[in-house]
C-alpha cells in the first residue's frame, strides 16, 4: 500500500488545502513588503532643552552679574542671531496629552510616527498615541483616529539617547494636510534632570489637554497653547518606490522665523506646494531647519556638520538635500576674522562629500542680504559675498539656487529688498519666503 493511501483522505485534503494558502499568502507577503516604500512626509530638526537649574540661594549684597557678550544690555548687544523673540516659560508636561500639528507634504494609505528622546537622559514613558486629520484648531476628526502602537502595545518608554517608531496603521494621508499627534505622557516631563528633546519656534500652534489621557478625543480640552513641537521627529507613509525626500538643511531662515504662524509660509513650505502641483513623481520636502545653527559651532543645536548625518542621511527616503548655512558663523563673529570664509567652504565641502558618499544630489543655495541686522558687519558681508561666490562658481554642488539674487534690493545688493524684508534685516518675511520658494527649479528633483 502507498503512502498517501495510508493517510487519510481528511487530512490529505487539509495538507493540500494548506499548502496552497501559502503558496497564495508568501507571494502577498513579498509583494506587501515590496510596495512598503517608507518616505518622510513632514519632519523637523530636534535640539536639547537643558533641564531647569536647581535653584540657588543669592549671595547677600551681590553685585547683579555682567550681561554676557552679545546679550540684551551688553556692548554690541543685540537679540540672538537667528533666534527667535523671548516666549512664554518651557513647556512642561505632566499626566497630559499633546496634541501637535504638523503639515504633509506626500501622501499615502499607510503611515507611522517617529518619536524621540535622543537628548534626554532618562526612559520617557508614552501612555498612549494616536494619530488622525486635523479638524479646526485642537479637533480631529473622530471617525478617522488611529490609534499608535510599538510592537503591538499601546503603550512605550522610548529609551535616553534613542528613537521610537510607532507599528504602521491604515490612514488615507492626503497631501498638503494638516495631522494631529497626540501623545499622552503620564509622566513629568521638563520638570526632572532629563533633558527635553523639542523643537523651538515651530511657527505652528500645538495643543496640551488638561489633565489625564486624552488620546483620540474628538475636542481636546486644551490647558495651554504651544509654538515647540516635544519629542516628535518625523511622520512617514508608504509611498510609490519612485518618491523623492528633499531635506532642507539650514538655519532660522530655512526654520522660517518670523514668517506668519499656522500658515505654513517658510521657503520649504512654498516649494513643496509647486512640487505637489506638477506631474511626475511625487517629491517630500522636509524642513530640518534650526534657528541660530552654525555650520562650525555649537550654539542653538549643534553644529551643521555635527548634525548631518542625524538630521540629512538618515531621513526616510532621502534624495536630496539643498544646504543653506553660513549667516550665522559669519554675523556671530561680527568683524573677527575667524571663521574665514575658506573655513566655511571647508565646512561646505564636507557636507558635499557626505552626502555624495551616501549616493544624494547635494544642492548649495546662497545667503541672503543682511546689512542693518543686528550682527551685521563689513568684514562679514566680504565673507558672505566670497562663500557666496564659491557656491554660485566652484562647480563642487550638485546644483545652485540663488536665494541671494531673489532677495535682495537691486539698488543696494548688501540689503534685504523691502518687500522681502521681515523688518529685523536679516528673515524674510512671509513674501520674501516666498519669492525664495519660487525661485527653486523643479528639474533639480525630476
Amino acid at each position: 500500500m502507498s503512502i498517501a493511501a495510508r493517510v487519510p483522505r481528511e487530512f490529505r485534503r487539509a495538507l493540500f488545502v494548506g499548502a496552497v494558502a501559502l503558496a497564495v499568502a508568501l507571494p502577498t507577503v513579498g509583494q506587501r513588503n515590496a510596495q512598503d516604500h517608507w518616505v518622510a512626509t513632514w519632519a523637523t530638526a530636534l535640539v536639547v532643552r537643558p533641564a531647569p537649574a536647581a535653584p540657588a540661594a543669592a549671595p547677600a549684597a551681590a553685585a547683579p552679574p555682567a550681561a554676557p557678550a552679545g546679550a540684551s544690555g551688553a556692548p554690541g548687544a543685540g537679540p540672538r542671531p537667528g533666534g527667535p523673540p523671548p516666549g512664554p516659560p518651557p513647556l512642561t508636561v505632566s499626566n497630559q496629552t499633546l496634541r501637535q500639528i504638523v503639515h504633509t507634504t506626500v501622501g499615502g494609505e499607510r503611515v507611522r510616527v517617529v518619536l524621540s528622546n535622543v537628548f534626554g537622559t532618562a526612559p520617557l514613558e508614552v501612555g498612549a498615541a494616536a494619530i488622525a486629520p486635523r479638524g479646526e484648531g485642537a479637533t480631529v476628526q473622530a471617525s478617522a483616529v488611529r490609534p499608535l502602537t510599538f510592537g503591538g502595545r499601546t503603550s512605550a518608554k522610548i529609551l535616553a539617547g534613542s528613537v521610537l517608531v510607532s507599528d504602521p496603521v491604515a490612514m488615507s494621508v492626503k497631501p498638503l494636510s494638516d495631522l494631529a499627534i497626540d501623545v499622552y505622557l503620564p509622566g513629568d516631563v521638563g520638570v526632572g534632570p532629563s533633558p527635553v528633546t523639542t523643537h523651538n519656534g515651530a511657527s505652528q500652534t500645538s495643543y496640551l489637554s488638561s489633565t489625564g489621557n486624552r488620546v483620540g478625543a474628538a475636542e481636546l480640552p486644551v490647558d495651554r497653547e504651544t509654538g515647540s513641537w516635544i519629542s516628535l521627529a518625523r511622520v512617514e507613509v508608504a509611498a510609490g518606490p519612485d518618491t523623492r525626500v528633499v531635506v532642507a538643511f539650514g538655519d532660522s531662515i530655512t526654520d522660517g522665523a518670523r514668517s506668519t504662524a499656522n500658515l505654513n509660509a517658510r521657503w520649504p513650505d512654498t516649494l513643496a506646494r509647486r512640487l505637489a502641483e506638477q506631474r511626475g513623481p511625487k517629491v517630500a520636502v522636509l524642513n530640518l531647519g534650526i534657528s541660530g545653527n552654525q555650520v562650525l559651532g555649537d550654539g542653538a543645536g549643534i553644529s551643521a556638520l555635527a548634525r548631518f548625518d542625524k538630521d540629512v542621511l538618515m531621513q526616510t527616503g532621502v534624495t536630496h538635500v539643498i544646504v543653506m548655512e553660513g549667516i550665522n558663523d559669519i554675523g556671530i563673529a561680527r568683524a573677527n576674522p575667524s571663521p574665514s570664509a575658506d573655513d566655511l567652504i571647508a565646512g561646505h565641502r564636507q557636507l558635499i562629500a557626505r552626502a555624495h558618499a551616501r549616493g544624494l544630489k547635494i544642492y548649495g543655495a546662497t545667503l541672503t542680504p543682511y546689512e542693518g541686522a543686528a550682527y551685521y558687519s563689513a568684514e562679514g558681508e566680504a565673507k558672505r559675498k566670497a562663500l557666496n561666490e564659491w557656491i554660485r562658481t566652484s562647480g563642487e554642488y550638485d546644483g545652485v539656487i540663488d536665494f541671494d539674487k531673489v532677495t535682495r534690493d537691486p539698488n543696494s545688493p548688501g540689503k534685504l529688498a523691502a518687500f522681502a524684508d521681515s523688518g529685523d534685516h536679516l528673515h524674510p518675511g512671509d513674501a520674501g519666503y516666498k519669492a525664495m520658494g519660487e525661485a527653486v527649479d523643479l528639474a533639480l528633483f525630476r
